[in-house]
């Protein structure tokens, strides 16, 4: 599945011209970090989201490209935020912004970011927007400190877990289509319809990001990398529920104290296949897909409305 980027081709170029306006700075260093970063940007999924949740109601305005280079601006701060907080040395096969620069540099940076977003907004009075983003910036750092602490005692449960990727993950995305909705509607049932939209693709979108751990040919190599960080991710959570207690502590014990040894860790990895939490993880994104999707089909059929759904499925069935 492409990204559907020829329903907004010039749009998205008036955006990425907008972007790097709003993320300019004047001090060496900091031009020099930001120059790397936009060197290094993603797909920029969520802008997309923007412009075509913008498109859903009418043509795309100057709120709308500002709301886009909001989104970016706040997703770019939390990467570079994450990358501190998790002692990342790599971002999408790169070194990250933390190994080049380290801890004090990049905090600067993503204050920096922060504080670029919301002047970008309080400028130009787009009030209602940043009341969207900033609800999604709360919720993400209630996500993240949610998961820190049920990591210390690995004690989550599957509505828990709901929790914390609707908060951390899912609520960006929400608030990334309520935006673009809002742009062009300035209508509440209408962002509303759309925040729910995004919020569905989101929760799809982390549980498929859960997947990319385990081995199965529905999500490529496995990495591992979400026990070693003492993560409990649907399939795990649903693992620990189906298997007996001998097995379930020992899993635990080896999440808490041996996330480091390879073969121990493909061990997890083959409990967790031979109890079906692969596949219960793939029926729950599924079912997230479809929700997100009948939303979508409210709304009268048209290219941008078939261009949100095609992004759905560019989130679920990515392999990377």
């Amino acid at each position: 599945m492409n990204l559907p980027t020829h329903l907004i081709s010039e749009e998205l170029k008036i955006f990425e011209n907008r972007f790097k306006e709003a993320m300019s700075g004047d001090a060496p260093l900091l031009k020099r970090i930001l120059r790397y970063i936009v060197k290094r940007k993603g797909k920029q999924l969520r802008p997309m989201f923007v412009l075509l949740s913008a498109r859903i109601s009418g043509e795309i305005n100057d709120i709308a490209y500002r709301a886009a280079s909001l989104v970016e601006l706040l997703h770019t701060a939390t990467l570079v935020h994450d990358d501190v907080v998790d002692d990342s040395l790599e971002r999408r096969g790169f070194f990250s912004t933390f190994a080049l620069w380290k801890a004090k540099a990049n905090v600067l940076i993503g204050d920096y970011l922060l504080a670029k977003g919301l002047l970008l907004s309080l400028d130009n009075k787009d009030y209602q927007v940043l009341h969207i983003l900033s609800d999604a910036v709360r919720k993400m750092s209630e996500g993240e400190l949610l998961q820190i602490q049920k990591a210390r005692n690995l004690n989550l449960d599957e509505k828990t877990y709901y929790e914390i990727i609707r908060n951390k993950t899912a609520s960006l995305l929400a608030s990334a289509c309520a935006a673009g909705a809002w742009s062009t509607s300035q209508d509440e049932t209408i962002t509303e319809k759309l925040r729910l939209f995004g919020e569905k693709t989101g929760m799809a979108f982390q549980i498929k990001d859960d997947l990319f751990d385990y081995a199965s040919e529905n999500v490529g190599k496995p990495t591992g990398n979400d026990i070693k960080e003492k993560k409990l991710t649907l399939p795990l959570i649903y693992t620990l529920n189906k298997v007996d207690s001998v097995t379930r502590r020992k899993i635990i014990y080896i999440v808490k104290n041996n996330n480091r040894d390879k073969q121990k860790v493909q061990w997890v990895i083959d409990q967790v296949k031979a109890a079906g939490g692969i596949a219960y993880a793939i029926e729950k994104m599924i079912a997230f897909k479809k929700e997100a999707i009948e939303i979508l089909h409210q709304f009268p059929e048209t290219p941008y409305r078939k261009g949100l759904e095609d992004m759905v499925l560019f989130v679920t069935d990515r392999k990377y």
